[in-house]
């Protein structure tokens, strides 16, 4: 068995959703009163994101980007809805997965067709790197955790890079913001190799590998 130390694991995105868990608690409570069922929240933050593309797509930076943030949160409170009702699976946990990794998308692929139309090759470069780097990053905890590892760990998750990205756009400079997204987003996917790395050399996989050859 794999042993971690649970703090290694806590991250930025653990600690916002424990200072908001009231808050999330209580607007979660509200909606499902109301009927509204978690798919729905998962549903609207996609098609907000993917809108928020297209106007990036179109060079209305402040829109797509204030749509961006507004979905943001959105994250967070469809989790918070299916527990709160006692339907947490983990089905409903994969789709939440696979669409907040198209929600980012569709803000990458907003810039990257911006900057084609702006004729800056060298930012949409940026924009492919920053997207490498993020898409990495949820492979690589998804691949380890499928093989009894954990790697839960990094300068930036999603909620890093979003706290970097979508201000970015609102005021007007998606360049700075992608250069700080294609160094940082690559170095944490580094990063969570390096943790497995240190865990498999732990449970003397690696040595083990060594004498097979």
């Amino acid at each position: 068995m794999n042993q971690t130390n649970k703090e290694d694991d806590k991250t930025f995105t653990d600690f916002l959703r424990h200072i908001f868990k009231g808050t999330l608690d209580g607007l979660g409570k509200f909606l499902n009163g109301l009927g509204v069922t978690p798919n729905v929240i998962t549903l609207a933050g996609l098609l907000g994101n993917v809108a928020g593309g297209v106007l990036i797509a179109s060079s209305q930076l402040i829109w797509g980007g204030i749509i961006a943030m507004v979905m943001a949160p959105l994250d967070a409170l469809d989790g918070t809805m299916a527990r709160l009702r006692n339907e947490s699976s983990r089905y409903g946990a994969f789709v939440d997965s696979v669409s907040d990794r198209y929600s980012e998308l569709a803000l990458y692929a907003g810039l990257l067709v911006y900057f084609i139309q702006t004729g800056t090759w060298k930012d949409a470069l940026l924009v492919f790197f920053a997207a490498m780097g993020s898409i990495l990053v949820s492979y690589i905890r998804a691949k380890a955790e499928s093989l009894n590892f954990t790697a839960k760990i990094g300068l930036f998750t999603r909620v890093e890079r979003y706290l970097v990205l979508i201000p970015g756009i609102i005021l007007g400079f998606p360049h700075v913001a992608l250069w700080i997204l294609a160094i940082l987003n690559n170095f944490t996917a580094l990063q969570r190799i390096w943790y497995v790395r240190k865990q498999a050399r732990a449970n003397g996989e690696i040595r083990q590998i060594r004498e097979d050859k």
